[in-house]
């Protein structure tokens, strides 16, 4: 039992220190980036600061499993090289027994990970994004769906509009039953609009058989109302933009998945690619073990045999390779060409089965 936990604190250490070296190489990264798309002098530096803090799990996460093999490789390469593996096996402990601490950790992280780490890594690239937002165009634009259709907010110049509709397509272009609040720039209402359907066309709304009333103070807004067979407001969402935010599944915390996905459904747009990200977030600890495994397969040596560099490298390629073939499986998902569970499930499965082949034919030839 204390070998096992021996095992287990020391995979922890590594992989904390490898995730923090990370962490800082790519929050550095991003803010040489951010400098580069914003101008220092206008945003100021925290506000560049804040964003590369904001981005960085995102990329942190998308690299969770070459930090697992990392570290699998960093503490079996360690324990040879301490001949720790050696008296071990003297002890008359085998190899893949000892594989139960960096197994179990490696599951721990992805359930943390996908538990925990998830619906943090998708508030942080909301607020990145709402930021940026701010940071570009002066205004905020914000998208959510609830049971009674589509709410859309866009802002500029002209002040803020909140954008109400029951129903859209897939392209996010065409919308039934629209309903829209114009704003002053100093936040007084200035116009409501309600049109039978509305066409989001490049920088404007085209409204058909649509309604105007005034909501300015001391005017009857009934009286003053006009009725506009197609009315043109300016507007600064895009198809590109809306089918963006909601084709995001990762700025969905996994909790929320389920019913974001009906909702997705009940105001016409495919759910499918978030249906896939969902079972492939359940899927990640499983992916997780079968990076543990195919890094122990090659590095459970000694060093003595020599060519250690080359067993690095192969447990390292062929880690990527697995990690390309999930992520073609998750575009194969996304469009349909197989099905959702034979995408998110099917490589996780088969790279623990590689990897189980791999180390037995390794250990036991």
């Amino acid at each position: 039992m204390k070998i096992h936990l021996y095992f287990a604190r020391k995979f922890c250490l590594i992989f904390l220190g490898l995730t923090t070296v990370f962490f800082v190489l790519m929050a550095l990264v991003d803010l040489m980036e951010q400098v580069r798309r914003f101008n220092v002098d206008e945003v100021g530096f925290g506000s560049i600061l804040l964003l590369s803090m904001l981005k960085s799990p995102e990329g942190l996460y998308e690299l969770l499993p070459l930090l697992v093999i990392l570290s699998t490789v960093t503490l079996f390469i360690t324990l040879s090289r301490t001949s720790e593996l050696v008296v071990v096996r003297a002890a008359g402990r085998s190899a893949i027994l000892s594989l139960l601490s960096p197994v179990t950790v490696a599951l721990l992280i992805g359930l943390f990970a996908v538990t925990m780490f998830n619906p943090i890594v998708a508030s942080t690239s909301i607020r990145h994004d709402q930021l940026a937002d701010e940071l570009r165009s002066g205004g905020r634009d914000a998208l959510s769906l609830s049971s009674e259709g589509l709410w859309l907010r866009q802002g500029g110049a002209q002040g803020q509009a909140v954008i109400h509709a029951e129903q859209t397509n897939a392209d996010a272009t065409r919308f039934s039953n629209v309903t829209i609040v114009a704003y002053q720039p100093d936040g007084g209402p200035r116009t409501r609009i309600e049109a039978r359907s509305a066409r989001l066309v490049e920088g404007a709304w085209e409204l058909y058989d649509a309604k105007a009333w005034p909501l300015v103070h001391g005017i009857n807004s009934e009286a003053n109302a006009k009725s506009h067979e197609v009315l043109r407001l300016d507007s600064t969402l895009t198809p590109d933009r809306i089918r963006d935010r909601f084709g995001t599944p990762s700025a969905i915390p996994i909790w929320d998945l389920p019913r974001f996905i009906n909702e997705l459904k009940e105001a016409g747009f495919s759910a499918r690619r978030h249906q896939v990200w969902l079972n492939m977030e359940l899927a990640q600890p499983l992916f997780l073990i079968a990076m543990v495994l195919i890094a122990s397969a090659f590095t459970m040596r000694h060093t003595r045999f020599g060519k250690t560099g080359v067993a690095v490298l192969v447990s390292v390629l062929i880690g990527f390779a697995l990690y390309f073939v999930r992520n073609f499986a998750q575009i194969l998902g996304e469009n349909g060409q197989i099905p959702v569970l034979l995408a998110a499930w099917a490589p996780p499965v088969a790279s623990v089965m590689l990897a189980l082949g791999l180390l037995l034919h390794m250990e036991d030839g």
